[in-house]
């Protein structure tokens, strides 16, 4: 009886100590390097959601690509959503600070985006609460990049950062300071 009673404190004492070892670099790992998330409705179809709510897509959210605020044209971000920040949203940069873009429905037809700002867009257009409707975002709301989708099975694959040519800025920072 003695005997099975160590057995169970040992057994006891190992779990704690993994438990207490292994959540807190978990939770780090999910902060900081990467997660996984549920894309909800259309605003990025056809990139992701292409089977609408019957399939979402589950991407992988790489923090560590944003932690310097270096995106580029083309990356899919998720973001907290400047209008409601217990949100994140999923949109694809169209333009970084400097860049002058051609808005589509926004209040202005052309706009600079400012210091510390980028432009996004769903690949949507109709269907998207975006930059168009809410201006320039802060990077600091950048929460992470879409490197992959997870989910469903048959979809699979790296997530590339296109541009739509229709989508490219008028001007960009680089181009004036040539």
């Amino acid at each position: 009886m003695a005997q099975s009673q160590g057995w169970v404190k040992r057994y006891c004492t190992a779990f704690c100590k993994g438990f207490f070892v292994a959540v807190p670099v978990a939770v780090t790992l999910l902060d900081r390097v990467a997660c996984v998330a549920r894309v909800e409705g259309t605003s990025m179809q056809p990139s992701l959601n292409p089977g609408g709510s019957r399939s979402p897509d589950v991407v992988l959210l790489n923090h560590w690509k944003v932690r310097n605020f270096e995106v580029q044209r083309g990356d899919i971000v998720s973001l907290v959503s400047p209008k409601n920040p217990q949100q994140k949203i999923i949109k694809r940069v169209i333009a970084l600070e400097g860049d002058i873009i051609r808005t589509i429905g926004h209040k202005n037809r052309y706009v600079r985006v400012p210091r510390g700002h980028i432009w996004v867009e769903g690949d949507h257009h109709g269907h998207s609460f975006d930059s168009n409707s809410f201006g320039p975002v802060s990077l600091g709301l950048l929460h992470a990049r879409a490197t992959h989708i997870l989910w469903p099975p048959a979809r699979w694959q790296k997530l590339e950062s296109v541009l739509p040519p229709e989508r490219l800025p008028l001007l960009s920072e680089q181009d004036t300071l040539r």
